[in-house]
């Protein structure tokens, strides 16, 4: 290290290393170039996420309702949607993404760095908030919460204790109370998904990730790298990705729901049942393209896979988004009828 290389918090390092000038997420290839996440396994997922937003809009009697992919990466999901809907069906489609708009976009795609506000209908975030950088916190030898400083080559030591809303959060969300046990602030990502939710005037907010709880919270954290497919040491100098799962019960809003991606994709339609061997006979092309994809439907919500993303559902009626009192059973009786069914899950 040396006086041009300040160790800065881990925030600060991530977001310079993901979207600062040369930023891992401003380069043409994108996030698919480097790993594979749901809308990449199958177009069955964005075909799922177009039946919700037909639910939605017809739930709230919507003509032409918005459809807003925030952290769009290349376009791959809002594409992927317009082209699953139904013939006819009208629809205002927004990426929402820091990235130069690609070549050859649907026009129909309003490509923007920020979600629009005041619209009514779907905002859609999958596998955006783990990128949304946070700061690390280690409990030193003697206990004191401390800041985790690193520079560009990926080297860490302890800084200044955590105080402030800071150390606020970690009281609330994830307390640590063993020497060596590390969190990751997630006070960033609640402010961003709150500030995504705010933009809609009426609809559905659904943010997708690998998530945990406070009854589950990884004693060491999950902050990781990721290049060329694989995992590397997280290091902010642009070269990887640099992620970390999502404190989504922090993130929700009062009324949320929580529920699993096997679960949502299931009450969505999208099921690995094999399909009838009499088919094979009887229309063995039709029989192939089932059964293949039947196996994409089984890798989306697979356990120990993409089945274990966590679904953040928050619906806004009229502008109501966070309330108490009797709010929770009236935005749940206000859910489409499939959403109603699933099991539901503190937030």
């Amino acid at each position: 290290m040396d006086d041009t290389d300040q160790p800065a918090g881990w925030r600060e390092a991530a977001q310079a290393a993901l979207y600062g000038p040369g930023g891992f997420y401003l380069r043409p290839e994108g996030p698919a170039g480097h790993f594979r996440t749901s809308v990449h396994a199958s177009p069955l997922f964005a075909a799922a996420v177009a039946r919700l937003l037909v639910t939605t809009a017809e739930s709230l009697s919507l003509d032409e309702p918005a459809f807003v992919d925030v952290g769009a990466g290349r376009g791959e999901l809002v594409t992927g949607v317009l082209a699953a809907l139904p013939p006819g069906f009208a629809v205002r489609a927004y990426a929402v993404e820091r990235a130069a708009r690609p070549a050859g976009l649907d026009p129909r795609i309003e490509w923007t760095d920020a979600p629009p506000a005041g619209v009514h209908g779907l905002l859609f975030a999958n596998e955006w908030l783990d990128n949304v950088p946070v700061d690390v916190a280690e409990a030193d030898t003697d206990g004191v919460v401390r800041r985790v400083l690193v520079d560009s080559a990926g080297e860490e030591r302890l800084g200044e204790p955590v105080t402030g809303a800071d150390a606020e959060w970690l009281e609330r969300w994830w307390p640590l109370t063993e020497p060596g046990t590390r969190a990751e602030i997630g006070r960033t990502r609640d402010a961003a998904w709150a500030a995504a939710v705010s933009t809609l005037d009426s609809g559905l907010a659904v943010a997708v990730d690998y998530a945990h709880t406070k009854d589950g919270r990884p004693p060491f954290g999950t902050l990781t790298g990721f290049r060329d497919g694989r995992e590397v040491l997280p290091v902010p100098d642009g070269s990887c990705d640099i992620t970390a799962h999502v404190a989504l019960d922090a993130c929700a809003l009062p009324g949320a729901e929580l529920v699993d991606q096997r679960t949502a994709l299931r009450g969505l339609g999208v099921t690995a049942g094999r399909p009838a061997l009499a088919l094979a006979s009887s229309d063995p092309a039709a029989y192939l393209r089932a059964l293949a994809a039947a196996g994409e439907a089984a890798e989306l919500t697979a356990r120990g896979g993409l089945g274990d993303f966590t679904w953040l559902m928050q619906q806004v009626r009229g502008g109501r988004r966070d309330q108490t009192g009797d709010f929770e059973d009236a935005f749940h009786a206000g859910l489409p009828e499939f959403v109603r069914q699933w099991p539901r899950a503190s937030a």
